[in-house]
């Protein structure tokens, strides 16, 4: 079993099948969630192994798990601003990437906040004792827009425990380098498993 693997069964499980996994994610009442590491070469194993953790979570511990895409949202933030593909590819084309990224994180921060759309995708009659919510696909975002941006953001907004799985490398005790490349965070004040 590999190191993700390992904490994914024997550390963050038996914490998510608690009657109330807050107080075991969190210290933070406003900030019922926690981040779960990966190496970001094994995104689609960590896909396929969070897929039966979901299972379990719903068939033996009788929870609801939510699972909201990253790249979703990030998608459908960049239709309604009529920034599909294609147009992206022309942005790159005619003002160059480091433009195209710009505008693409502020269309994430400014225009169609992506704390909201997350948020949003909670469900409305979520129940901390019930619901989970699994955040997934956070490499999309890679080099756009910072992940601990986003946990702050959510801050007050998140009230059933979730969890960010996060393609990075830890970094000390609370640093997260994200997809292994940018300087580390060491602002995350959610739980790293």
């Amino acid at each position: 079993m590999t190191d993700w693997n390992e904490r994914l069964v024997q550390q963050l499980e038996p914490v998510l099948r608690q009657p109330d996994p807050r107080p075991g994610i969190s210290a933070y009442h406003d900030m019922p969630y926690a981040v779960f590491q990966y190496p970001p070469e094994e995104e689609f194993a960590v896909r396929q192994q969070t897929a039966l953790l979901r299972t379990r979570l719903e068939q033996a511990a009788g929870k609801r798990v939510t699972a909201i895409s990253l790249a979703a949202c990030q998608a459908a933030a960049l239709e309604s601003e009529g920034l599909g593909p294609e147009a992206l590819a022309q942005a790159e084309t005619t003002v160059g990437l480091e433009a195209t990224i710009e505008t693409i994180h502020q269309v994430l921060s400014e225009y169609q906040p992506l704390d909201d759309l997350v948020a949003a995708r909670i469900p409305e009659d979520a129940d901390p004792l019930r619901d989970i919510v699994f955040i997934v696909r956070a490499g999309a975002l890679f080099p756009v827009y910072r992940t601990s941006s986003l946990l702050e953001q959510l801050k007050g907004k998140v009230q059933v425990p979730a969890v960010l799985f996060y393609p990075g490398e830890l970094d000390g005790a609370a640093g997260l380098r994200f997809m292994g490349v940018l300087d580390a965070e060491h602002n995350y004040r959610p739980k790293i498993f």
